[in-house]
């Protein structure tokens, strides 16, 4: 007897089956990643001073705002990983 985990993952396979990816494709996401982590720690590194030079300053405000940048372009980047990745997989 099958258990409901089991099953449900059965249906699931028959919606919407598990898609083979080619070698290429795993080396092509592979880069991307590796690509985007490098654009991701740049971008943290860089506004990471910023936000220290401006806590030695006591410019609170200025603090607050590059922390919500590096917290929106950090979610910008990652919004493109995955368009891209997206794109690999369905090509």
């Amino acid at each position: 007897m099958k258990s409901a985990y089991e099953l449900a993952m059965e249906r699931l396979e028959k919606e919407s089956p598990t898609q083979e990816l080619t070698d290429a494709q795993k080396a092509e996401l592979s880069e991307l990643s590796k690509v985007y982590e490098a654009k991701i720690a740049d971008k943290e590194l860089f506004l990471n001073r910023e936000i220290a030079k401006a806590e030695e300053a006591g410019e609170f405000e200025q603090i607050e705002q590059l922390t919500k940048q590096l917290a929106s372009d950090r979610k910008v980047l990652e919004e493109e990983l995955a368009q891209k990745k997206s794109e690999v997989r369905t090509n």
